[in-house]
């Protein structure tokens, strides 16, 4: 089964760079897709620099959606209305590199990891429908209530309250403990869409129901790949919701930031950075409320 995980990452790898290239090759084929490109290049250089920082932080289990989230906003390096498209398929070469290298890090029942990701996959999948018909005000509306959620669970973790300070032993579900895993990943696959990071409330369902906390790296990291290679990314390319050039940055500047965090980095002080992306989150949240009420006044 190692094996054939392993495999879906790769066969994911040539999937997820097929589609893109393929969808820009179409766009650059007209006036206007060749003017949005010259457009984009503009913020290249800073948004492959995130693609490096955000899925470095996302190797060491701190997450990617809210540093990269923060990053665009702030410098305004990509439309606000391409935020989550590009999340997710940029991000989808680095995050498949990260589960090739964990699937095996704990040995964790087949059933269990198998059953987690094929939900995440179908929420992002079904969640990705309805995402890719918003308008830039309903997006807005999204990031901001997403990334207040994701705000306060990672709040919560930092300060081990609720399920985060729990210890557990179990590699395996079974009965309703599968069954609510199965059921609660659904939705966190869902909630990717509007840029709710998956890690942050996986870690903290797995400790509440008891698992080995390294069971959360290979479930974690395996359902936001699989999610992004097989179910809300191809949906996102297709309805062009993407920012081109700043999706091939995230993917080059993403596989070097996993390198460099995996072979390289063996310790640093997660606690501080897990601070300093808490306070990014909340004020890249209330941004995009701004924004949002900008748009109700307008209209």
């Amino acid at each position: 089964m190692l094996y054939a995980l392993k495999g879906l990452c790769v066969i994911g790898m040539v999937l997820c760079i097929s589609l893109t290239l393929l969808k820009v090759k179409a766009n650059l084929a007209t006036e206007e897709g060749k003017a949005e490109w010259a457009e984009q290049k503009k913020f290249a250089i800073w948004n492959a620099m995130v693609g490096v920082v955000a899925n470095f932080f996302d190797t060491l289990g701190i997450g990617s959606y809210a540093t990269s989230c923060a990053l665009f906003k702030i410098r305004g390096s990509i439309k606000d209305i391409y935020i989550p498209g590009t999340l997710n398929v940029g991000d989808t070469l680095p995050v498949l590199l990260e589960a090739f290298l964990f699937f095996g890090f704990v040995d964790i029942d087949t059933l269990t990891l198998v059953s987690m990701l094929v939900a995440a996959v179908l929420g992002a999948f079904v969640g990705a429908g309805f995402v890719t018909k918003w308008d830039q005000h309903k997006v807005r509306i999204g990031m901001c209530v997403g990334l207040l959620i994701l705000g306060t669970v990672m709040a919560c973790k930092t300060a081990n309250i609720g399920p985060f300070g729990l210890v557990g032993t179990a590699t395996a579900l079974h009965g309703a403990k599968l069954v609510i895993a199965v059921v609660i990943n659904f939705f966190l696959g869902a909630l990717m869409n509007i840029g709710v990071g998956l890690y942050a409330p996986c870690l903290a369902l797995i400790s509440v129901l008891g698992m080995n906390i390294g069971a959360a790296f290979p479930i974690m990291m395996g359902s936001c790949a699989y999610l992004m290679a097989f179910g809300n990314g191809p949906k996102f390319i297709k309805e062009n919701r993407f920012d081109m050039v700043c999706t091939l940055c995230q993917m080059v500047g993403g596989v070097v930031g996993v390198c460099i965090a995996y072979f390289l980095v063996k310790k640093m002080p997660i606690d501080v950075l897990l601070k300093v992306v808490i306070v990014v989150v909340y004020f890249t949240a209330f941004m995009f409320g701004k924004d949002a009420l900008a748009d109700r006044k307008k209209a």
